[in-house]
């Protein structure tokens, strides 16, 4: 591997990560122009296995999305609605969203992940009530629910500062921050495909005060739409400046641009290799990050299979219900059971490990 390196250009890069030094973005823009996947995947996996070897992570959790109804007009949504009563516009009752956890009694939840479209009409008592009723009825399950924008979109309606929103929901039950809203940083590409939501100052500012009120969080990076390579590591890095700060950032989760059913529609969707591409320069670039996430909805299961040894350490969990990728034309289950999940990583030569949300080991790999 060491000749394939240096035919292709990148032994300055490989030694520079054996030598556990920092990349900058001309490095990370010359590992996208790498002409050898597999070579880039090579170097991934050196980095993915200094951390964790084989182990790969998954947790049992249930996805639920209250309301798409959204005032944002977000050029790569199919999930989003612009107000009630649009054709397939919903918001679910509390007892509704409530249900579908008490339905699930019998499952061994460790999480609830909620994201919404941002509903100009609902109360902030909607949200509080929620995360108090998620918690009446399973005490111990972690609430990782409302992206940035979100937190900001409540900040606006509500008369509050970031911080105000953010203490109140924690005081009813909030103990992490999704990653979701993130988009690509670069000015250029959220003018163009999401200006009329929280901006990248924006959404990095409430990680980094969810940070330091204790939460954790997760970034996200969607790809494959109209980004050059230099904005996808210059997203990267924004994201390691702040973990360079924080530390609160638990996974970086590249996500997948799906094109169909919303306004651009005209562009291909990523392929495969595009895919691998981004999860493994994502684990080159992001050296304080623990973990690279491949969200198996995104990208396909057998992607993400094969991503694992291509920087990647979890692959998310069972989800259970998912609506997003879905309306976007995802053709992915919306579940996974965990027998599923732990065969699919040992059937790419990995070890199963099942965490909870703060990656606390509950079921180790020689018993999974």
């Amino acid at each position: 591997m060491q000749a394939r390196l240096s035919s292709l250009g990148l032994t300055d890069i490989a030694d520079k990560l054996e030598a556990s030094e920092r990349l900058g973005l001309d490095e990370g823009v010359r590992l996208f122009a790498c002409p050898d996947l597999h070579a880039l995947g090579w170097l991934a996996n050196r980095e993915r296995e200094k951390r964790h070897g084989g182990h790969t992570f998954y947790n049992y959790n249930l996805r639920l999305e209250a309301t798409n109804v959204c005032v944002a007009t977000c050029l790569f949504c199919s999930f989003s609605r612009l107000k009630p009563g649009d054709a397939e516009a919903y918001t679910l009752s509390l007892e509704q969203v409530l249900d579908k956890l008490r339905q699930r009694a019998h499952q061994p939840l460790t999480e609830v992940h909620v994201v919404n479209g941002l509903h100009p009409d609902l109360p902030f008592s909607y949200y509080l009530d929620l995360l108090r009723g998620l918690k009446a009825i399973r005490p111990g399950v972690h609430l990782k629910c409302f992206t940035a924008v979100e937190i900001a979109f409540f900040s606006e309606l509500y008369g509050m500062t970031d911080e105000q929103v953010l203490r109140d929901l924690m005081a009813a039950g909030l103990d992490s921050l999704p990653g979701g809203g993130a988009e690509v940083f670069s000015e250029r590409v959220r003018r163009k495909i999401c200006h009329d939501k929280a901006d990248a100052y924006r959404y990095l500012s409430i990680h980094r005060i969810a940070h330091r009120l204790g939460m954790r969080s997760n970034v996200t990076m969607l790809y494959g739409h109209i980004e050059t390579m230099e904005e996808r590591v210059d997203h990267m890095m924004r994201a390691r400046a702040l973990q360079d700060e924080t530390g609160g950032f638990q996974a970086f989760i590249p996500l997948a641009f799906h094109p169909d059913h919303n306004q651009m529609e005209k562009l291909p969707a990523p392929s495969a290799s595009d895919t691998l591409r981004v999860h493994a320069v994502s684990r080159l670039m992001l050296d304080n990050f623990s973990h690279i996430k491949a969200f198996w909805i995104a990208t396909g299961v057998d992607v993400a299979q094969v991503s694992l040894w291509y920087g990647v350490d979890d692959l998310d969990g069972t989800v259970q219900e998912e609506k997003i990728y879905h309306m976007a034309g995802a053709r992915t289950p919306e579940i996974l059971t965990t027998t599923r999940i732990r065969a699919l990583i040992r059937n790419a030569g990995r070890l199963p490990v099942e965490r909870d949300t703060l990656y606390n080991v509950i079921t180790p790999p020689d018993a999974a």
